[in-house]
């Protein structure tokens, strides 16, 4: 599952209070990004059927069926320094990532990554 920092949590509880139909972080890989899947941060109403469901910090954290064996592990922290403010995702299962960190590779994925690199980094 997926751990959230107590720092992430502040910034996503103050986040959920300006919209009353998010109830819990939807926490999801998809496909995309320069290396292959990327990460996927969101609000949504109640679980769906076969989420995994944990309560952290006073969030209830989702992930998908899908995502879960991408995400086993992962931390998601607020971070505010001179490159900007948001969360970020430390992942032990990437095994490359973009430049920007927005995007990842794991182990065993044949995910084909794009040509180009991303729109965020250009790398």
């Amino acid at each position: 599952m997926v751990r959230l920092t107590e720092r992430a949590a502040e910034h996503v509880l103050a986040l959920m209070r300006e919209d009353p139909e998010a109830l819990a972080l939807r926490v999801a890989v998809q496909g995309g990004g320069c290396s292959g899947l990327q990460y996927a941060l969101g609000f949504d109403g109640e679980p769906q059927p076969g989420d995994e469901v944990a309560d952290q910090h006073g969030v209830k954290v989702v992930v998908d069926r899908f995502s879960l064996p991408y995400l086993s592990g992962a931390e998601v922290d607020f971070v505010d320094g001179l490159m900007g403010a948001g969360f970020t995702v430390n992942n032990p299962n990437a095994v490359a990532s973009c430049g920007c960190g927005s995007s990842f590779k794991a182990e065993g994925d044949d995910v084909a990554a794009p040509a180009g690199g991303c729109s965020t980094c250009s790398a």
